[in-house]
């Protein structure tokens, strides 16, 4: 008797046997599915900058972050990740987080998850201030050293954290804050 495949009020099953072997196979319990992702990085576009060596210094990455992307014009923080490679050469520049007009909510996960897509061996971070400062606040110094511990655990160093604000900036391993 096959009284499974004719009925239309159990969706997904088109016969008996169909039925049968879903049960079997899992031992007549629920049935849970796996989901299998693949992360893919995209090239959104490209820029070229003169550099006769490696992008390292505060001084290259303040005017990286000022004349190519315009960081210290923005009216809300925004927060660029680096990617460097074994030689500390750009492998990638990506933006991490886009914020309020004061603070802009970055966690470990999110830039760790580019730095490992992008193949870094270290990274850099540049955000910006809206208000014109780049005095680094007492939330950018600790969320700076969060991100530095967990790139230890990973093996992907942070070099440095530059903030930009109105044509001027602040490095924090300059200032001894990392």
């Amino acid at each position: 008797r096959n009284i499974v495949a004719e009925s239309p009020e159990i969706p997904g099953i088109h016969n008996a046997w169909d039925f049968s072997f879903k049960n079997n196979m899992s031992g007549g319990q629920e049935m849970k599915t796996i989901n299998f992702y693949k992360l893919t990085l995209v090239k959104e576009k490209e820029i070229s900058y003169a550099c006769s060596e490696s992008l390292t210094s505060p001084d290259a990455v303040a005017k990286l972050a000022i004349d190519f992307i315009g960081m210290d014009k923005f009216a809300e923080e925004h927060m660029y990740l680096i990617a460097l490679n074994v030689k500390n050469y750009v492998n990638g520049l990506t933006e991490i987080s886009h914020g309020a007009l004061s603070f802009s909510i970055v966690h470990p996960r999110e830039i760790f998850k580019y730095a490992i897509s992008m193949n870094a061996a270290s990274i850099m971070l540049i955000h910006n201030h809206p208000s014109g400062d780049p005095t680094p606040s007492e939330e950018d110094v600790a969320m700076t050293k969060r991100i530095q511990e967990a790139g230890e655990l990973l093996g992907i160093n942070l070099l440095d954290h530059i903030i930009v604000a109105d044509g001027k900036f602040a490095s924090l391993r300059e200032k001894g804050l990392l």
